[in-house]
């Protein structure tokens, strides 16, 4: 499942920290959850989509380990993060 161009932008758009900025941290981990956000509405009417909720357990590490990542370095970015994207830690 793949996010839908005009989503994507969206989300870039918000978490950018310069004009062409794709890829920092910020802008991976916010991509990455509203792929996690689109998969868990997936699954409440496709419960037995099990090759799906393998792909959505390594998303969910990928995020979890760019988040440490931001934690390591930036303490105060990770901390903004998690308040934006409405995360618990």
């Amino acid at each position: 499942m793949v996010l839908p161009k005009e989503k994507k932008k969206e989300v870039i758009e918000k978490f950018k920290k310069s004009e062409k900025d794709t890829g920092s941290t910020e802008v991976q981990v916010a991509l990455i959850t509203e792929r996690i956000n689109q998969l868990t509405g997936h699954f409440k009417t496709h419960k037995k989509d099990h090759h799906s909720r393998q792909g959505l357990l390594k998303l969910v590490g990928q995020r979890r380990s760019l988040l440490d990542y931001l934690k390591k370095y930036d303490l105060t970015k990770y901390r903004a993060m998690l308040e934006k994207l409405d995360l618990r830690k």
